[in-house]
């Protein structure tokens, strides 16, 4: 659906140059919802903006369903970009026109009948649940609702493809999790294949079905979502990780434990069998559940549980093996001394 071959920007500045994308080579599923994470400066939005030319490639190639963009005439790709719909973190609606005015924008541009403009504003307002509001302006609404507004026009001329640039970044929890929720269900509508960049793996954990994450211009990883979460291998996916799953635990835990204290991770269906419970019944051990979390990642269970197991020494080792044989992931933090 959307690939990207050898791709690299680079930027001249009066300090020279600056490498935005660095060799970039990416392909992307038709249906799918892909997400591009990485820190502020990493190159995300950079790759993002090349794929529809926003930003033109230093070299390298853009294909969007067989067509090479980076090889289109200038009027050849005003075509191609009516197939791909863009939204932005701070919304670039134009506040002195009413919500159906800026929806229809995209559709005059395209040089739509009053008739069918009518009709697609109108069909589009009630997907995004704006039905209401189509002759208020956007200083009326609040920042979820531009941004429904935002997505409605982006898909105003039927695109193939939704970029998403930091589309949840200035919204607050609740709002961002309703417009997560909007996407969602416009994917599957829809058929969209859906491009996100954020830095927010929440984001990621809630619409993504694969991600890649983006370091110095370069892809440092990529892959299936939850089997990133489950066994990230780089340093920085690590990090964007223990945002939503991992956690510290307090010092003085560690100091004088009595026991051994070990994390275990569940993967799968793992994570709603009785593992822990079955190994006080099968070993003279107790146990103290320090710190635990469940995550659910494209509807898989993904648990972690840091436990301390006190016993005698033999009988803890005999446990760890057990766990370990279950889950397959089993990390020994601390030996009592």
């Amino acid at each position: 659906m959307i690939e990207v071959r050898n791709l690299s920007k680079v930027y001249t500045t009066k300090k020279g140059t600056v490498t935005g994308v660095d060799a970039v080579s990416l392909k992307i599923n038709k249906g799918e919802v892909f997400g591009i994470v990485g820190y502020s400066g990493a190159g995300k939005s950079s790759l993002l903006r090349c794929l529809n030319l926003l930003e033109k490639p230093t070299s390298g190639q853009v294909l969007i369903n067989g067509v090479e963009l980076t090889a289109l005439s200038n009027r050849e790709l005003r075509s191609q970009r009516l197939k791909i719909g863009m939204i932005f973190q701070h919304f670039h609606l134009v506040s002195s026109k009413t919500v159906f005015e800026n929806v229809s924008f995209a559709l005059k541009a395209a040089r739509k009948s009053s008739k069918e403009i009518e009709a697609r504003v109108t069909e589009l307002l009630g997907l995004v649940g704006l039905s209401d509001k189509r002759d208020v302006y956007p200083s009326q609404l609040s920042g979820g609702q531009k941004q429904r507004v935002g997505i409605a026009r982006a898909l105003a001329n039927n695109p193939a493809v939704l970029l998403c640039d930091e589309a949840t970044s200035a919204l607050d929890p609740g709002t961002t999790k309703a417009i997560l929720g909007l996407l969602k269900e416009i994917n599957k509508k829809l058929g969209l294949t859906i491009v996100l960049i954020t830095h927010e793996m929440e984001v990621v954990k809630e619409i993504c079905d694969r991600m890649a994450v983006m370091q110095d211009g370069k892809i440092v990883e990529e892959g299936n979502v939850y089997e990133i979460f489950s066994n990230p291998t780089q340093p920085l996916t690590q990090q964007f990780i223990s945002t939503v799953l991992q956690f510290d635990l307090p010092p003085h835990l560690l100091e004088n434990p009595a026991g051994t204290i070990i994390k275990i991770q569940f993967k799968g269906s793992i994570a709603e069998e009785s593992v822990v419970s079955d190994v006080f019944q099968k070993f003279k051990v107790r146990g103290n559940i320090l710190h635990g979390k469940i995550e659910y990642i494209q509807e898989i269970p993904l648990g972690i549980f840091v436990m301390e197991l006190i016993g005698e020494q033999s009988e803890i080792a005999k446990a760890i093996n057990y766990i370990t044989e279950r889950t397959k992931s089993l990390e020994v933090i601390h030996h009592a001394a």
